[in-house]
């Protein structure tokens, strides 16, 4: 059966591999943007990508062909974007392991970008991060992934199965170290303040300690978050290594 031509169904596989990306990918997923603006940018960049990359059919598929290329290309978007997400998404995990540390694990305020209830202090450094992110142009990167996806794996020929679940165990597994590694130094000094606190409770039994420790804990996770900061620059390289090495490219 006859469906579209082989220029018309090469667009639609490029704009299926891009509206899934777009679906899961940081950035483009937000809810911030529009309906109508995230599907204008996928037409056009599908468009752009289209014109770049030869038809991948010289006849006309038949509809099991068509189908079946279709959520193999929804498939393979959707595994980078997830990727991608796993990687933004460490600064705010850091940002929870050391909310959780000075006491402030049911504080909730309301993400803008996902539309979800969010942890004050992971928000504050992902908004932060996003800040590096875009006054280095490095937010870009997701589009040259995207571009280098259609290069090593043109429409019609995508990874299989096992290498896109290989690389999304991947990417969790480097979302969890990454998160643990950034905030290692500031879990590392609220253990050695809740050994004081323990030293002081047995030098002087009388002092309320646990009323002490919360103002300690809200002070010194500050405090160190302030010197903190200035490091998310270094994982902003980071960041784009570890996109280059994950993704399914």
């Amino acid at each position: 059966m006859d469906l579209f031509s082989p220029k018309l169904f090469g667009f639609f596989l490029v704009l299926t591999r891009v509206g899934a990306f777009f679906a899961t990918a940081p950035v483009f997923s937000w809810e911030v943007l529009s309906i109508q603006m995230k599907i204008s940018i996928a037409v056009i960049l599908s468009l752009f990508f289209s014109i770049l990359v030869p038809p991948p059919f010289a006849a006309n598929p038949s509809l099991f062909e068509a189908v079946l290329l279709l959520g193999e290309e929804t498939l393979y978007g959707l595994a980078m974007g997830i990727a991608a997400y796993c990687l933004f998404t460490v600064v705010q995990m850091a940002g929870q392991y050391i909310e959780q540390q000075m006491g402030l694990s049911m504080a909730e305020v309301l993400d803008p970008f996902s539309g979800q209830e969010g942890h004050p202090l992971g928000l504050m450094l992902e908004i932060l991060f996003i800040l590096l992110l875009f006054s280095s142009n490095s937010h870009l990167l997701l589009l040259q992934i995207l571009s280098r996806s259609f290069e090593h794996y043109p429409p019609a020929v995508v990874p299989n199965l096992g290498i896109l679940t290989e690389s999304i165990l991947q990417a969790g597994s480097a979302m969890l170290l990454l998160a643990l590694q950034m905030s290692a130094p500031l879990l590392a000094a609220f253990m050695l303040l809740m050994v004081v606190l323990a030293f002081m409770a047995r030098v002087a039994p009388e002092t309320n300690v646990l009323f002490l420790s919360f103002p300690l804990r809200i002070g010194l996770g500050l405090l160190i978050i302030g010197f903190f900061i200035p490091y998310l620059n270094e994982y902003l390289r980071q960041f784009a290594n570890w996109l280059g090495r994950l993704l399914p490219l």
